[in-house]
């Protein structure tokens, strides 16, 4: 795996708003935060006051951070764990004429920007472009290397490398005496890193292992980042000795890609050590064979470190569903016909890495991911912490997951639906020029294998005893609940859990259902006004190995034991109306908007829970609310006005309407509504739809379905400034 620094396209600004936050002082100061003539508004008469507070909690978190910070490279990854959440919301509301960037690209040029040039390896893998760190280069920013045992790890240099933890956790290495150099001589200690100079063919380079033997489960990738100096470095490879077992051999090597000249660019080299059948056992050496063929050259050495596999098994299927909505927001056939291959190796990645044909769902293989705790506590409670275990799959970084994941195999149904239906468009329209070679699946078998995928999954995923889901079955066999309520509306929203489970989740949301060993419980469940707590029952085991002491926490002081976050209110709220109906999803979001009004007349999120006394995750700060500064998907909330109280759904030729109105609501307006090169207004009442051509001109004939009203021919927009669909 060979990257160069140049080419990554992260960040040091995106690292700062993640990981040091933004403060919400600086979100109201910024320009765009301030009312706009054009952005799009939600009106119901006689519930003004509520509409008034979701129109500015929509334009608080709209757009997000991630997307319009100026500086930013516009083709720039974004982070892909957004993609599916946010794109949607971020290109129905692109009608103000917003700019990102210092004005370079408006927010729904920079969204296809950002898919097209999202990075996908070789094997098919999509990267998260979180930022570089000292982890997976397209994996997540942690856990690091850094405090661990069974590790190497040494910096010569820091120079572009992002991260917040290295510069503290891992001081630079300046003393060399104990590395070992063959066929070469040491060199200066430079900013760039340290230089070494090669007099012999087949220099080599032992670095010392003061940690002790090297464990390959702490360290299933080795990183080396060099650059070179007169000499190609192709035939560089990294070999090891295996405890009892003295001396390198050829067997136990693997090759390292050739390094950039040294041009100010450095190659960062990630050798996958985990698929070599022999890195196994105590390694008690390694060494770098620089496989130079002349007796001149040299190279920089910038760091060689151990990292475990920080990636996320859910990143191919939001990038699918993400790419998805952006090709039915915009109707760009151009974006599709380039994405296509992409998707389609996404899928086909996932279905070959995580075995899901095989197994109707999402097996995660990969080294650390097993599902299992990385704290172990024994019968008096005594603690061993499992160092590389537990790693984190998703949004939700500190639990486990993994393994055989009900968190991924939620995702992975819907990317087989959604990605069914575009199969399904591209053969209904040959115009568009996409090929149906041996690459592109089939429509039918995808939607037959996502019925199996849901059917096991209903099953494999379910307990009886608790009447939700869990996490696991881990690689043990052992399941996890919690009461993770962020998993059990997910699995209400996307379609996967069954009208029976999604009635028993409602009912113990709901609080008719009570659990007896869950901490919170009834009305509990949504202590904190604006959303259920992520979870409903204490834990102080099941973590990932660096979050080590939980127990020092109190429950509902972290986001994910007991705490709450602001956007997924928006899984909840689409739950209610699917199980429970439109008059129940209204009265959570009418609670919500209450809620919200008291923030904003106390002066905002800080503001007003400074005063209660609860601390906000963000900044570092590990709090039990997530509203603000890196929660970018707070966006999601109002958007149940838009896809749910009014059921538009963008399609391939137009969009889909299913209003479902509560009965406190004599009419829902929503507008503009920018959808394929126009722009919308749209009134729903008990009568009639109203559909308002504001301003664009339509590159194509507009489909509009709406069952349960008049039927409409297809739409040409500069002819048809309103249409009105009757009840019937």
């Amino acid at each position: 795996m060979n990257f160069y620094l140049t080419n990554l396209r992260f960040s040091f600004i995106f690292t700062a708003l993640f990981i040091f936050g933004y403060s919400e002082d600086v979100l109201k100061s910024r320009p765009y935060r301030q009312p706009l003539e054009n952005f799009p508004a939600f009106a119901v008469p006689g519930q003004e006051k509520a509409m008034t507070a979701l129109n500015a909690l929509h334009r608080l978190h709209y757009p997000p951070l991630w997307l319009d910070y100026p500086h930013r490279d516009p083709a720039a990854g974004l982070c892909t764990l957004w993609d599916e959440w946010l794109t949607g919301p971020c290109l129905w509301a692109d009608t103000s004429g917003l700019l990102v960037c210092d004005h370079q690209v408006t927010i729904s040029d920079r969204l296809k920007n950002s898919f097209l040039n999202k990075i996908i390896d070789a094997e098919g893998y999509v990267a998260t472009h979180q930022h570089e760190g000292i982890g997976h280069l397209l994996g997540w920013p942690f856990p690091y290397w850094v405090r661990s045992q069974g590790v190497i790890g040494a910096h010569f240099s820091q120079k572009g490398t992002v991260s917040a933890v290295l510069p503290r956790g891992a001081p630079l290495t300046t003393e060399v005496k104990d590395w070992i150099i063959t066929n070469g001589q040491s060199g200066a200690l430079t900013p760039d890193g340290w230089l070494i100079k090669f007099t012999a063919p087949q220099a080599t380079l032992t670095p010392p292992l003061p940690l002790g033997p090297i464990d390959p489960r702490r360290s299933p990738f080795i990183q080396i980042r060099w650059a070179s100096q007169d000499f190609d470095g192709a035939g560089a490879f990294l070999e090891w000795e295996i405890a009892g077992q003295p001396g390198f051999r050829p067997e136990q090597r693997m090759s390292i890609p050739a390094a950039a000249a040294h041009d100010g660019a450095m190659s960062y080299h990630m050798i996958p050590l985990y698929q070599h059948p022999l890195w196994q056992g105590a390694i008690t050496a390694v060494r770098i064979n620089f496989g130079n063929q002349r007796p001149t050259g040299a190279v920089t050495l910038q760091a060689i470190f151990s990292h475990y596999d920080t990636r996320h098994n859910i990143n191919n299927f939001d990038f699918i569903r993400g790419a998805i909505d952006t090709f039915l927001w915009t109707g760009d056939v151009a974006f599709l016909r380039t994405s296509m291959p992409r998707l389609r190796q996404a899928l086909r990645f996932a279905q070959t890495e995580f075995k899901t044909l095989e197994n109707n769902c999402v097996l995660t293989p990969w080294v650390g991911h097993e599902g299992t705790s990385g704290l172990q506590l024994d019968a008096v409670g005594a603690k061993t912490i499992l160092n590389g275990t537990g790693i984190g799959n998703n949004y939700w970084d500190l639990l486990p997951f993994g393994y055989r994941d009900s968190y991924a195999t939620i995702r992975y149904y819907d990317t087989l639906l959604r990605l069914a239906s575009l199969e399904r468009e591209i053969k209904n329209h040959p115009a568009w020029d996409i090929p149906l070679d041996k690459n592109a699946f089939d429509p039918a078998a995808l939607e037959n294998h996502a019925a199996q995928v849901k059917a096991h999954g209903n099953q494999l995923f379910w307990s009886d005893v608790t009447g939700r889901f869990v996490a696991g079955p881990d690689r043990n066999g052992q399941r996890h609940d919690y009461g993770f309520t962020f998993l059990n509306t997910d699995a209400i929203h996307y379609g996967f859990a069954t009208d029976e489970h999604a009635r028993s989740i409602m009912a113990w949301l709901d609080g008719k259902r009570l659990i007896p060993t869950d901490t919170s419980q009834g009305a509990d469940i949504y202590h904190f006004r604006f959303g259920p707590r992520s979870t409903t029952k204490r834990n102080i085991e099941y973590y990932f190995w660096g979050w080590s002491n939980p127990e020092k926490i109190s429950f509902g002081n972290q986001v994910q034991d007991g705490g709450a976050v602001l956007g997924w209110s928006y899984m909840d709220l689409s739950a209610r109306l699917k199980v429970n109906g439109p008059d129940d999803a209204w009265a959570r979001l009418k609670a919500i908007a209450e809620w919200f009004a008291e923030v904003e007349a106390a002066g905002g999120y800080q503001a007003y829970y400074k005063k209660q006394g609860t601390v906000l995750q963000g900044s570092g700060a590990a709090g039990g609310l997530g509203l603000d500064q890196e929660f970018f998907e707070s966006l999601l909330v109002p958007q149940i006005l838009l896809r749910g109280f009014l059921g538009l759904s963008p399609t391939a030729d137009g969009f889909n309407l299913a209003p479902k109105l509560p009965s406190a609501f004599p009419a829902l307006s929503i507008g503009p509504i920018r959808l394929k090169n126009i722009t919308l207004k749209i009134t729903v009442s008990r009568q009639e739809i109203v559909i308002e051509h504001l301003s664009g001109k339509a590159t194509q004939l507009f489909i509009i379905s709406a069952p349960g009203y008049s039927a409409v021919s297809p739409i040409d927009w500069d002819k048809t400034p309103v249409v009105r669909l009757k009840k019937i």
